[in-house]
């Protein structure tokens, strides 16, 4: 336990003491930020919404497509 206690400490005493560190680090979120977030909006659309109105609905076809022999 004591290894993992100082393996932490000194990340964390490391990166206290980052000045460009940071800022690559933000820059770093602001990229997966982006992928994630904005990429998933613009390219993968929510197919249940848009093909079935209720919730009932939906999951019914999701039960079926489990639940289907291949």
């Amino acid at each position: 336990m004591n290894i993992f206690k100082s393996i932490f400490t000194f990340y964390l005493d490391g990166f206290k003491s980052m000045k460009l560190g940071r800022k690559l680090w933000l820059i770093v979120a602001i990229k997966l930020f982006i992928i994630f977030a904005v990429i998933k909006l613009l390219f993968f659309p929510n197919i249940l919404e848009e093909n079935f109105k209720s919730d009932k609905e939906r999951s019914e076809y999701i039960l079926k497509q489990l639940t289907k022999g291949r």
